[in-house]
């Protein structure tokens, strides 16, 4: 199960995964609740329908074309390096999966609706108001366990010639 061909289906089935799943949540919210709306789902989480016209934390509103452009350049980057690297860990295909399922959606969503769907606002944290999505999650969830395994895993060297 170590084969590139296996380690690259394992990427793609997750990066689909992860796309479909949260193209599908976002088609839900679109069509479920009304932008600039609040649906309470309990004290701590609501679900408020926004549009992020602008990248991380709605920084530099209105220039999401240039934003999906980088993060198209970037995802183009990552699966370069996936299918072209001899050296990429097990575990990078699985967490790469995460984060290029995750920017793919965001993207996509720039493409149908002009903007990001956002929607996960999390209530009573201090200094916190930052509303996000399903794929920034999925991000998330593929970049800190590759931070913490690139930082603590045993690589072993390369054999020199």
């Amino acid at each position: 199960m170590n084969s590139k061909a296996n380690k690259m289906a394992i990427f793609s089935t997750i990066a689909i995964s992860v796309l479909l799943a949260s193209q599908a949540i976002g088609y839900w919210i679109n069509n479920s609740i009304a932008q600039n709306t609040t649906l309470e789902i309990n004290s701590l989480v609501h679900f408020t329908h926004i549009r992020n016209f602008g990248g991380v934390f709605g920084m530099f509103q209105g220039s999401g074309e240039v934003f999906a452009l980088i993060s198209l350049s970037l995802l183009a980057a990552v699966i370069t390096y996936l299918a072209m690297s001899k050296t990429v860990e097990r575990y990078e295909y699985i967490c790469f999966g995460f984060i290029v399922g995750g920017g793919a959606s965001n993207i996509l969503d720039r493409l149908v609706y002009g903007s990001v769907i956002d929607f996960i606002d999390i209530q009573h944290i201090p200094y916190w108001n930052y509303i996000f999505n399903t794929a920034d999650v999925m991000v998330h969830v593929g970049i800190w366990p590759m931070l913490f395994l690139s930082f603590f895993s045993q690589t072993k060297p390369e054999p020199t010639s």
